[in-house]
């Protein structure tokens, strides 16, 4: 029996399987002494005329010469392995593989493609769940370093300071590049005063640890004190600059007159005087700081002009606050004598009082030359003699004091006007960008001789304008009360194939006058395929409360309520106003029919505040709250909010 199942495996040419070799092993030697020569199979090397003798096919499967025996519960346990692995799901199989690939460096570059698509939230779930919760790697310094780059970029100023503890309770050192991005994410918060209590408090630490600060990181401080509008702390910051030998550059005068347009009442003359201090440091100004220094002509008032007249036109000459010309004696214990020219500087920029120059000598000058006025009937006369602040050597000598200037166009001309401010860009070799001519379209007198100087200074310097800068226009017609120019700015902007937006519309809306006026606007709204806003409707509601139009008032609450638009806290506070008895008047004393409409919209508007859903502002964080959070709070506000009935407001 054992001859014939030998025979029959040696005919069919079948292949020993490598665990079957034990058994061959043992038995094969016995057959062949026991019966003799074996037939060879057919089809093999005896066909071919090759002598092949019995057991020479085994090198050709096997390599090995020795076998191990394995027990069968061994044989059991390798089963039993390959089904728990086939058993495993393949997302598992694939992270596992995945996961002895990866290396924090990995994870550096996966956060900086997702940090350049603007995608912070992400590239936090990716470090902080599949990183250090999932795969349990010790990131590195880098790895922080690049998310908190990601949050101080956009203003994410609690989250960047938590990965700023955690990297420093595992043991790493962070960074100059670290430090930048937490003064960074300081600069850019929402919420200017926190971020500036912060900042001051990273500040305190770094003394407190000795940890010097390199050009970059100073400027990053610098940013977030201008923003917060802190004049002194900006000094205090440029008095350790120049102890630490670094250089006070544009960049430097960059965020000082950041720090000039925070100040609203006087922040015009400071950014003046900053800029002549940067002139006579032979720095050249760029196109950014003469952007910043429109928005303070057009954000911020002149001061007291007795101090600004002598600040700008005399203590210029007097005060030497140059950082690389005249100098102080040092005094002991100071070695680097620029110290003393910045406290020149800062004993100019803050000074409240015209100590240098008394009030009988100013008006014994005013006396004998008239003062430089503010604003006059003719606007020729007034250029002839005004000074152009930005080149402190073409002032005229004969102008004594400057008068209050009072409108942006006034603080315009003091900088030599359309014509005189792009004279001297261009003679710093610069050209106006489109946010230029946009910030000096809204500074300008509105007028069509200044819409057709800033079109031909558009194309002479190449510069495509866009919607926004017509709309800077129809708005500065609007207000001045130029209908007919607001409209002929509409009329151009379509010429050029320009497409009206929500914007346009709402400058447009501050020309309408009258009942039928606001709803032709909301009608041609409808006809372009737009949704009026909420900041459409404040235009109009602010025009029908300023003329006391309750009829229209309440059209427009209606069309409020029909089209869905919720009121924003302006619109609250314009119906508020409009709500209100005026103070003179005494319904019970005398009787007005004009004002007796009042009663009828107090009513109805307090029936229209039942249905109306106001709208909520978000939160200046919103957009890097997580998915899952945001659905769950959606889904609370949804059921928080109760249905309109169209037919409770009829």
């Amino acid at each position: 029996m054992l001859r014939g199942v030998l025979l029959n495996a040696l005919r069919t040419g079948s292949a020993l399987h490598a665990r079957n070799c034990q058994t061959c092993a043992v038995f094969l030697p016995i057959a062949a002494r026991k019966f003799g020569s074996v037939p060879k199979p057919p089809g093999g090397e005896e066909e071919r005329g090759a002598a092949v003798q019995f057991g020479d096919r085994s090198t050709a499967f096997s390599s090995r010469n020795t076998y191990r025996k394995s027990s069968a519960e061994q044989q059991d346990a390798k089963h039993a392995d390959a089904e728990v692995e086939l058993a495993e799901p393949d997302h598992f199989r694939s992270r596992t593989k995945h996961r002895k690939s990866n290396t924090p460096y990995w994870y550096l570059l996966q956060c900086k493609k997702l940090l350049k698509k603007d995608k912070l939230s992400e590239a936090l779930v990716l470090f902080e769940v599949q990183m250090l919760k999932e795969e349990r790697l010790q990131p590195e310094e880098y790895n922080y370093t690049v998310l908190i780059g990601g949050c101080g970029r956009a203003g994410y100023i609690k989250k960047a300071f938590k990965l700023y503890n955690d990297m420093k309770k595992r043991g790493l050192e962070p960074s100059g590049a670290a430090y930048t991005a937490l003064f960074n994410a300081c600069a850019q918060s929402p919420w200017k005063r926190s971020g500036l209590e912060q900042a001051l408090k990273l500040r305190q630490e770094l003394r407190r640890k000795n940890i010097p600060l390199n050009s970059i990181t100073h400027h990053a401080l610098l940013k977030t004190l201008a923003r917060a509008g802190d004049l002194k702390a900006c000094f205090q910051v440029l008095r350790e600059m120049l102890h630490s030998g670094q250089a006070v550059t544009q960049e430097t005068f960059h965020y000082l007159l950041m720090c000039c347009v925070e100040d609203r009442e006087q922040g015009f003359r400071l950014a003046l005087q900053v800029w002549h201090q940067m002139l006579n440091s032979g720095i050249k100004p760029d196109a950014q700081n003469y952007n910043i220094l429109l928005r303070a002509a057009r954000d911020c008032g002149i001061g007291d002009p007795a101090l600004a007249t002598n600040l700008l036109l005399r203590g210029r000459d007097e005060s030497g606050s140059n950082l690389r010309g005249q100098r102080s004696k040092p005094r002991e214990g100071t070695s680097p004598p620029e110290s003393l020219c910045v406290d020149v500087f800062e004993r100019h920029m803050l000074a409240e009082t015209t100590s240098d120059l008394t009030q009988e000598t100013l008006y014994s000058d005013s006396e004998q030359t008239n003062p430089l006025p503010a604003s006059s009937p003719s606007r020729a006369l007034v250029q002839t003699s005004v000074p152009n602040l930005l080149d402190p050597g073409t002032c005229c000598s004969d102008v004594v004091t400057l008068a209050s200037a009072i409108t942006p166009s006034d603080r315009l001309a003091l900088i030599g006007d359309l014509d005189g401010f792009l004279n001297k860009m261009s003679s710093d070799g610069l050209k106006p960008s489109i946010k230029t001519l946009t910030l000096l379209a809204d500074v300008t007198e509105p007028s069509s001789q200044s819409v057709r100087s800033l079109i031909h200074a558009a194309d002479q310097g190449g510069v495509k304008l866009d919607v926004g800068f017509f709309n800077t226009l129809i708005r500065r017609a609007a207000k001045a009360g130029d209908v007919e120019g607001a409209k002929a700015v509409k009329a151009l902007m379509l010429e050029r194939k320009l497409h009206v937006n929500a914007q346009t519309f709402c400058s447009m809306a501050l020309v309408c006058r009258t009942h039928k006026h606001g709803l032709q606007l909301l009608t041609d709204m409808k006809t372009c395929g737009m949704t009026p806003n909420a900041h459409v409707f404040s235009a109009l509601i602010g025009q029908a409360a300023r003329r006391l139009d309750y009829a229209w008032l309440h059209e427009l609450l209606l069309q409020m309520h029909q089209m869905q638009v919720s009121p924003n806290d302006v619109v609250i506070k314009q119906l508020e106003f409009a709500a209100e008895y005026p103070p003179t008047y005494d319904q019970y004393k005398s009787k007005n029919t004009y004002l007796d409409k009042i009663n009828g919209f107090r009513g109805f508007y307090k029936q229209w505040l039942e249905f109306m859903p106001a709208q909520e502002t978000p939160h200046p964080m919103e957009k890097f709250h997580q998915p899952e959070m945001e659905n769950e709070r959606d889904g609370v506000e949804s059921s928080q909010k109760s249905r309109v009935e169209p037919s409770r407001l009829k």
